[in-house]
């Protein structure tokens, strides 16, 4: 291809074509595309630049099968919106882009492998005759068109039956209906047959009646292409052409085995009965021999059904003496119903006469083709416009003739449509082919009117940072000759003077996500117009992360959070779904607060729709009446290993989990553990209830108290580790719920000096809390509760080590601050407490005051430990 260019490249249609839709057939190349659950036909004519079909407005096809393209011409079969066994045939401009009505609800029905078998039978030899299948009021009736479906009226039954006896048969209540499938295996005919040359020669098996019926089916023949019909046999025929039609052999269709055949050497009106072989036979199928004078016919089958394929040739040249001459031929002029004009010709061809036996040879085609004046007849309505009951074709409702000139420019011409066009490959002449063609007509100054701005893809969405098309549409008027002016809604707006620049779109560029409204202002001399579109642009949704608690307390409201990456998208839709709810909860908004009122595991997944894109997240809270919890911290050599990402985090997680349980060998039901964002590396550690499969309760809530410390005591003596790797023993500590960094647990520090200064620490508060508020207040038993806002895990779009800051020790909050933002208070029924070293056991009495309780916790929830 030449000047082939990421540029000049285009596509020649929006959108992807669909799977097995590409047709090639004669001239033309068919492609179809499903938008917005319409499929939409696209055809190039002789490799041209693909335009789509136009169908009438509103024939809302849902499935479409190419015909015919014989002569310049598409004959397709169209099942619209409202139609499930029928289709419509429509016929085309030589183009292939503009159809109109041919005939309605044509029978249609399931082949064997799915494929669908319209009613739809184009004679051989004879341009523009069809015959077809029209379901009425329920009802089957066969209707033949000699003009490709202009015109299409009933078969005249044949006046007497095959003994000769009359027949009453009166139209339109009655007449003659054939079975119009045609078979697929060259071995066997179907239940019509025509030849190319036999022109006037149609075989097919029928009823006589008001339907087409499978019931008391017989063979019929035309030998004057079906202006009238004969009787040929009572039951159902393979029919086989030879020597041009001047033999005509019928094989019964039957599942017994069969001596005898039927010949007919005067078009079927007399039929004389031959035996092709000496037994039986089983006849699986007969077979013409190659070339037009072949009198070689053969006949395959089986003697029994355990015997092997038999093959009968037959040789049918001992029959004629001689060879056909002029004198035994006689002329026949094509007609219809006495019509000799047909398709705007008088065409006679050469025929034998009936009574000579002779053999025909090479077949000589029409001898003669005469033009005729072009009448009325011979015009069919133009795209737009249907035919009324008086024979003239008017606009259709949804058609507006003007329309045609809406991208005629001033100066140009273009061919204003009379309602009618000749019918393709009509060769009529005179007449009245000037009244009704379309005369050419200058373009008329018009000021624009039905301007309609839309992307080339025809969708409202595009990508960030990706070139996005917007075509201009015109009902009326001239957007070569008028100002075009475009406003982006990003602050960017360009003018075009002329059409040429606009020719295949507008494109434009969109640096930022967000919905823009596009404006377009088309203005002349004579008016203006001005349209608005309204695009989203987004950018990929590569990943989405819930976040929320892993742990609450029955009837707390808790917010649950869905993070983004990148963080900016664009119009979003949230679903929430929550345990096992049959109904989604649908937000704009990427968070929510909820409550659980019934204890137990759940689930929580959010699926985010961004444009074509939905991604989803799943993550499980569980939901107690009480529980503990206790921040862990590790060894400072796990912080080289940490590359602060979910997945590493839930490893570490089920591994210090698994240590814990090893060391105290508590069961894992009791415990939970989250390793958290962020350097250094650390954990919160849920100590929890559970209940049997009778609802009770295995642990009452005071021993948690006792598992708590367990736990504790096993943390604080270095017994809890794991290996991260060979040689890598990383160890889990009890972290203090202060201000001050952590500290690694050792055994070389001192229980009692830690004891002795936390014992002075203890004091000196309670001294001031009291000299504070002059006033004792009774205790009160806290918990920890895990905390939405401080323990949410997030995507960050940086790298994980660079979104963690380096927060000074000065701006840590103190230890007041910080037991108010991590604890709930709780009233209980004893006022006092006392303080257990895990270490060492020994115990000091101390009163707890509320406002002391409130800063620093009661003793359960505060567990000291030896510091460096």
């Amino acid at each position: 291809m030449q000047n082939c260019s990421e540029a000049t490249r285009s596509k020649p249609f929006p959108g992807y074509i669909d799977h097995n839709s590409l047709i090639v057939q004669g001239d033309y190349v068919f492609v179809q595309l499903t938008s917005g659950g319409r499929p939409h036909y696209y055809v190039s004519y002789r490799r041209s630049p693909f335009a789509q079909m136009k169908l009438p407005k509103y024939s809302l096809p849902k499935d479409m099968h190419v015909i015919s393209t014989d002569e310049n011409q598409v004959f397709a079969a169209v099942q619209e919106w409202n139609q499930n066994d029928t289709y419509n045939l429509y016929i085309s401009d030589t183009r292939g882009i503009y159809f109109t009505l041919a005939l309605e609800n044509v029978k249609s029905s399931q082949g064997l492998e799915g494929n669908v078998m319209i009613d739809l039978y184009e004679v051989a030899g004879i341009k523009g005759m069809f015959l077809a299948n029209k379901k009425i009021d329920n009802q089957v009736k066969t209707f033949i068109t000699y003009n490709k479906g202009r015109d299409w009226s009933l078969l005249q039954a044949p006046h007497t039956d095959l003994r000769g006896n009359p027949i009453h048969c009166l139209l339109p209540y009655c007449s003659l209906h054939l079975h119009l499938k045609v078979s697929d295996n060259p071995y066997t005919s179907g239940n019509i047959a025509s030849r190319d040359t036999a022109p006037s020669i149609i075989v097919a098996s029928g009823n006589i009646g008001t339907e087409l019926s499978d019931n008391d089916i017989s063979m019929f023949v035309t030998s004057d292409a079906g202006n009238t019909w004969r009787q040929i046999f009572e039951e159902e025929h393979s029919v086989l052409y030879l020597d041009q039609g001047g033999v005509l052999v019928a094989m019964k269709h039957t599942s017994l085995p069969i001596r005898h055949l039927w010949l007919s050497f005067d078009e079927g009106r007399s039929w004389s009965k031959y035996s092709f072989t000496s037994l039986p036979l089983f006849v699986d199928g007969v077979l013409g021999e190659p070339g037009e004078e072949t009198l070689i016919m053969t006949v395959f089958g089986h003697f029994s059904h355990r015997s092997e394929w038999q093959l009968v040739k037959v040789d049918y040249k001992s029959i004629f003496d001689r060879r056909c001459a002029e004198e035994d031929y006689r002329p026949w002029q094509l007609h219809s119903q006495g019509e000799a004009c047909i398709m705007g010709a008088k065409r006679i061809y050469r025929k034998r006469k009936s009574e000579k036996k002779c053999m025909q040879g090479k077949y000589a085609g029409a001898m003669t083709s005469e033009p005729c004046l072009c009448t009325e007849a011979d015009f069919d309505c133009d795209y737009g416009y249907e035919r009324h009951s008086n024979g003239q074709c008017l606009p259709a409702f949804w058609y507006n003739p003007s329309s045609v000139s809406k991208d005629c420019s001033l100066g140009q011409s273009y061919l204003n449509s009379t309602g009618y066009r000749k019918v393709v490959s009509n060769n009529c002449t005179d007449g009245v082919r000037e009244r009704y063609t379309a005369k050419p007509q200058q373009c008329p100054g018009k000021a624009p009117q039905g301007l309609r701005v839309l992307t080339a893809d025809g969708q409202l969405t595009a990508q960030q940072g990706h070139n996005v098309t917007f075509l201009l549409q015109l009902e009326e008027g001239d957007l070569q000759r008028s100002l075009i002016q475009v406003d982006f809604g990003d602050g960017i707006a360009v003018s075009y003077a002329n059409l040429s620049s606009t020719e295949d779109g507008i494109k434009h560029i969109y640096q930022s996500v967000g919905i823009f409204r596009v404006t377009v202002l088309v203005e002349n001399s004579l008016g203006s117009d001005s349209a608005v579109l309204y695009l989203h642009v987004t950018c990929p949704l590569e990943h989405v992360h819930l976040s929320l608690p892993f742990v609450t307390t029955k009837n707390k409201e808790i917010n649950a959070t869905a993070v983004l990456w990148p963080s900016q998208v664009g119009t979003l839709t949230y679903v929430w779904w929550f345990g096992n709810n049959t109904e989604p909860l649908i937000t704009l908004e990427g968070s929510i607060t909820f409550t659980f009122s019934v204890e137990g595991m759940n689930t929580i997944t959010v699926q985010v729709s961004a444009g074509n894109t939905i991604l989803q997240d799943t993550k499980t809270i569980a939901v107690y009446e009480k529980f503990q919890s206790l921040r862990l911290s590790f060894s400072p050599n796990l912080d080289d290993y940490n590359p602060d990402i979910p997945e590493w985090r839930r490893d570490i997680s089920r591994v210090v989990k698994r240590a814990l349980v090893e060391a105290t060998g508590i069961s894992s039901k009791h415990v939970l553990v989250s390793v958290l964002p962020g350097l250094p590396t650390s954990a919160e550690l849920f100590i929890l209830p559970y209940q049997d499969a009778t609802g009770e309760k295995k642990r009452a809530a005071a021993n948690l108290e006792q598992i708590s410390e367990t736990l504790i005591q096993k943390l604080n003596q270095n017994l809890v580790h794991f290996e991260l790797k060979p040689g890598v023993r990383i160890l889990v500590h009890a972290a203090h719920l202060s201000a001050a960094p952590l500290v690694d647990l050792t055994p070389s520090h001192s229980g009692s000096a830690m004891l002795m200064l936390l014992s002075v620490v203890f004091v000196g508060l309670a001294v001031f809390v009291i000299y504070k508020f002059k006033r004792k207040i009774p205790g009160l038993n806290i918990y920890a509760q895990m905390q939405n806002e401080k323990d949410q895990e997030m995507v960050s779009p940086v790298s994980q080590r660079e979104s963690i800051p380096n927060v000074p020790q000065s701006e840590l909050m103190s230890p007041e601050q910080l037991v108010d933002e991590k604890l709930e208070v709780h009233p209980i029924e004893q006022p006092q407490d006392t303080v257990q070293n895990p270490r060492k056991g020994n115990a000091t009495k101390v009163v707890w005051t509320e406002d002391f309780q409130k800063a620093c916790g009661s003793p359960r929830d505060f567990k000291p430990r030896p510091r460096a």
